[in-house]
C-alpha cells in the first residue's frame, strides 16, 4: 500500500521514498509518494526520481493492485531495485496547472448547475459535460460568474464523510458516470467557501489549490452540443 502523500499536502514538490516493488510492464512502487496517480478526469503526474548511481524520468502514474500508485517511466531502463531509498521530484509546473484547471471546473458546476456527465483536465484547458438541453444564452455572464468567483479567493479544504453518510446524501454527487470510489469506509469531500460563502461540497480524490484567488482569470471556451441533452463546455486558464 502506497501511503498517498499528495493527499496530506498538495503542494509537496519533493519527497524521499523506498522501493516496495517492480511491476511486470516496467513501472515501480514506492512506499509514499507525491505522485498524483490518473483518476476522475485529472492526468497522473510527471517529474523524476533519482537514487545512489542513477535517476529516471517518470512520465506518468498510474493506479496499480489495490491501493498501490505505480510510477511509469518515460524510458525503459534498469530500475531501482525493491529496498532502495529514492528521492522523488514533481514536474511541479504542470501539476500546479491541473490543480488550478481542477478547482476552475468546480467552481464550473457552480456556475452552471445542472448533472455532470463526463469531464477531463488538462494543463492549459478543462471541461465538463452537463446534462444540459440547452447551451448558456449569455457565454459572458458565465465567464464573468466564474471570474467572480475567483476574485472571491475562497478557501478550499477538505472534509471526509462515511460510506453511509454519503449514501444518504446522494444530492452532493454531481457526476451521473463516475460514482465516488467508496468500499473503504470514508469518502473524501472538497469544500469551496465557508460557513455562509460556503458555494460548493462534492466528492473529490483529485488535488486542488488552497484558494480560488490562485486559480487566475479563466477564459470561457468551445460549448459544444454532444447529444440531445449534453453540452461540453471548455475552460481555460488565461496565462
Amino acid at each position: 500500500m502506497t501511503r498517498l502523500l499528495f493527499r496530506e499536502d498538495a503542494y509537496m514538490r519533493r519527497a524521499p521514498g523506498t522501493v516496495l516493488a517492480q511491476t511486470p510492464e516496467g513501472g515501480i512502487v514506492l512506499d509514499q509518494t507525491v505522485f498524483y496517480a490518473t483518476g476522475g478526469g485529472q492526468p497522473g503526474d510527471s517529474g523524476r526520481i533519482s537514487w545512489h548511481g542513477g535517476e529516471m524520468i517518470i512520465a506518468t502514474t498510474v493506479k496499480g493492485d489495490g491501493d498501490d500508485i505505480v510510477l511509469v517511466p518515460a524510458e525503459p531502463g534498469t530500475l531501482p531495485m525493491p529496498g532502495t531509498l529514492v528521492e522523488q521530484e514533481l514536474d511541479w509546473d504542470r501539476r500546479h496547472r491541473h490543480m488550478r484547471v481542477h478547482t476552475a471546473l468546480h467552481l464550473l458546476s457552480v456556475v452552471l448547475p445542472f448533472p455532470v456527465s463526463g469531464g477531463s483536465i488538462g494543463a492549459e484547458k478543462g471541461r465538463l459535460d452537463f446534462d444540459m438541453p440547452e447551451a448558456p444564452e449569455d457565454r459572458d455572464a458565465v465567464q464573468a460568474a466564474l471570474n467572480d468567483l475567483v476574485d472571491r479567493d475562497l478557501p478550499v479544504t477538505e472534509d471526509w464523510i462515511s460510506d453511509d453518510e454519503l449514501k444518504a446524501n446522494p444530492g452532493l454527487v454531481k457526476t451521473m458516470s463516475v460514482m465516488p470510489p467508496m468500499g473503504q469506509g470514508r469518502v473524501r469531500l472538497v469544500r469551496i467557501g465557508q460557513g455562509e460563502d460556503q458555494i460548493d461540497l462534492q466528492p473529490c480524490g483529485g488535488t486542488h489549490v488552497a484558494r480560488t484567488g490562485e486559480i487566475g482569470r479563466v477564459l470561457l471556451g468551445k460549448i459544444e452540443k454532444k447529444g440531445r441533452q449534453n453540452r461540453r463546455v471548455a475552460l481555460l486558464l488565461d496565462d
